[in-house]
């Protein structure tokens, strides 16, 4: 069973039907797809130094633009504890240049929530937690966040934190899977986004 079936019990079998087969994420089953987004924005220009140390990090990145490529493959591994995760490999294609924004998720039994760690290496953590809309589709929203030094993790106040927002719905009429990603901070506002569209390369 994956770790998105257990954080969200009955709750999972609410979502499309196909989002179930795009999270049923386990060892054996990655997951990889393939499509474009319509338009990726970042924040103000002075955070570029930022969004610099991010493509270090393959984590942000100070490009934007419309109908860029992308690419997304979940492949399930395991930790050095034994422990079920997940790596997130998000891709995004600007001409000859990569941009990533890397996670690696795995399950926290004992809070019911989802663990996010992000870049590579590790820079950030955050909780998160899964729902479904009206609409069948998946709401992810980050929580408490901490900036991740080596083995020290650091809680970060309210101010200076980056909580996302991503919706994934499934289009019947389009065969394919939506996505939105926002990324604010509650005193700059948003820091970066994209929405789009891809399609899975190895279910249906």
């Amino acid at each position: 069973m994956s770790i998105y079936k257990r954080v969200m019990g009955k709750d999972f079998y609410r979502l499309h039907p196909m989002l179930q087969k795009r999270y049923e994420i386990q060892r054996g089953m990655p997951f990889t797809g393939t499509g474009m987004m319509e338009s990726i924005k970042g924040g103000p220009k002075w955070l570029f130094p930022l969004f610099w140390t991010g493509v270090k990090f393959k984590l942000l990145f100070p490009e934007h633009g419309e109908n860029i490529p992308f690419k997304i493959v979940n492949t399930p591994e395991t930790g050095r504890n034994g422990e079920e995760q997940i790596r997130w490999e998000r891709t995004f294609y600007f001409g000859t240049k990569k941009r990533y924004f890397n996670a690696l998720m795995s399950l926290d039994s004992e809070r019911n929530i989802i663990k996010d760690y992000l870049g590579e290496p590790r820079l950030f953590y955050s909780d998160l937690s899964l729902d479904v809309t009206a609409e069948r589709a998946l709401k992810i929203t980050s929580k408490r966040q901490r900036l991740v030094l080596g083995r020290l993790e650091i809680p970060l106040p309210t101010l200076f934190q980056g909580l996302a927002t991503v919706t994934e719905k499934y289009v019947e009429e389009k065969d394919a899977y939506s996505i939105h990603v926002i990324v604010r901070n509650p005193l700059i506002g948003t820091l970066f986004s994209y929405e789009g569209e891809f399609t899975a390369d190895d279910i249906s």
